[in-house]
């Protein structure tokens, strides 16, 4: 093998790492809020309603980023976007550590939803695009999120419950991260050539919000989608309101159990898109998909009946469901359309999700 090919695998490999991290870093900082939530209901004395409407900003603000942006760097590549979105949300969380009332918390909600709708479709495509082989992109593009959420909400939790400074640390550690990767970028391969717009008109017109994906896939991505509908809305309604349930239903007011709450449903989740990899994607979803509908009727009966136990194992089962509806998913999505069709794929998947 010549030096300039080592060399230039040598910087793929790299770049595969650094997206992957990316991909990390941006769902670990969706989570990083979670466990502070009753935290700052406790200090600003705001309503469980109010707490939705902290989650759905959040929200809002990422769908509109995915429905705008979201195949941007397939036309200006997928370092800009990428870079940028990880310096917005760096940003993001330096207002979270300045919040001193629930305004504060809810526009550092919003800049988060920009940063992570911006750089959601772009970084997997980036991953898929950087792949050392074709089982490895999908993997990372499952095991990235779900372990993401995992750590950043059992992460925060353990600093917020054991360290000083509980809704300093977990925030400032995200946005060191995110300012190292944007750095790092600028030493990762292009992989989505800037082909750029033909005219100003052209570029304004590329921002009106839609979401499709190529004809030809169309098919195949509609038979998927319900299933990844179904495991985002659980995994939703973890982040948002999982901590609380711990606390409200269980009477037990630990962060760091509030946090693992987040973490069970998550990080069963890696593990099964770990096991997994490489089965036959149709029978892993439909797997994924019994799992998860067991999984979400064993934690409404943990809830009736108030058992802690049964409601963390209840949930172990939802997250097997999960990351294995998320694997199966991915592995069918990212081999749909051709590669400049990638991002706009990936971001109309978040999108509906």
């Amino acid at each position: 093998m010549s030096r300039p090919t080592r060399t230039r695998d040598a910087r793929r490999s790299f770049g595969f790492v650094v997206v992957g991290l990316g991909a990390f870093a941006i769902t670990a900082s969706s989570s990083a809020p979670s466990p502070l939530y009753p935290v700052y209901q406790q200090m600003w004395g705001f309503s469980a309603a109010l707490l939705t409407v902290v989650f759905a900003v959040y929200v809002l603000a990422l769908l509109t980023m995915l429905l705008t942006v979201g195949s941007l760097s397939d036309r200006i590549g997928r370092r800009p976007v990428v870079g940028t979105a990880l310096l917005v949300l760096a940003a993001s969380m330096l207002v979270f550590i300045a919040a001193d009332d629930v305004t504060w918390l809810i526009t550092a909600r919003v800049l988060q939803g920009v940063a992570v709708g911006a750089a959601t479709g772009a970084l997997a495509a980036a991953v898929i695009d950087l792949q050392p082989n074709p089982k490895i992109g999908p993997l990372v593009n499952s095991i990235g999120p779900s372990l993401g959420l995992a750590l950043g909400a059992a992460g925060a939790g353990l600093l917020v419950e054991f360290a000083p400074f509980p809704t300093v640390l977990s925030y400032a550690s995200v946005a060191v991260l995110a300012v190292g990767l944007a750095v790092a970028l600028f030493f990762v391969p292009e992989t989505s050539p800037a082909t750029g717009f033909t005219s100003v008109g052209a570029a304004v017109r590329s921002l009106v919000p839609s979401a499709s994906v190529p004809r030809e896939v169309r098919g195949r991505f509609l038979l998927v989608l319900p299933c990844l509908m179904s495991a985002w809305a659980l995994g939703g309604l973890y982040m948002s309101l999982g901590p609380s349930i711990v606390d409200a239903v269980f009477g037990i007011d630990d962060r760091f159990v509030a946090g693992l709450a987040i973490a069970t449903m998550f990080g069963s989740g890696t593990v099964a898109a770990v096991v997994m990899t490489g089965r036959l994607p149709r029978h892993v979803v439909l797997t994924g998909v019994v799992l998860l509908a067991a999984g979400v009727l064993a934690v409404v009966a943990s809830v009736l009946v108030e058992s802690v136990g049964l409601y963390f194992a209840a949930t172990a089962v939802a997250g097997v469901g999960w990351g294995s509806v998320f694997v199966g998913a991915m592995n069918v999505i990212g081999g749909m359309g051709r590669p400049h069709e990638r991002g706009r794929i990936f971001a109309t998947t978040f999108t509906v999700c």
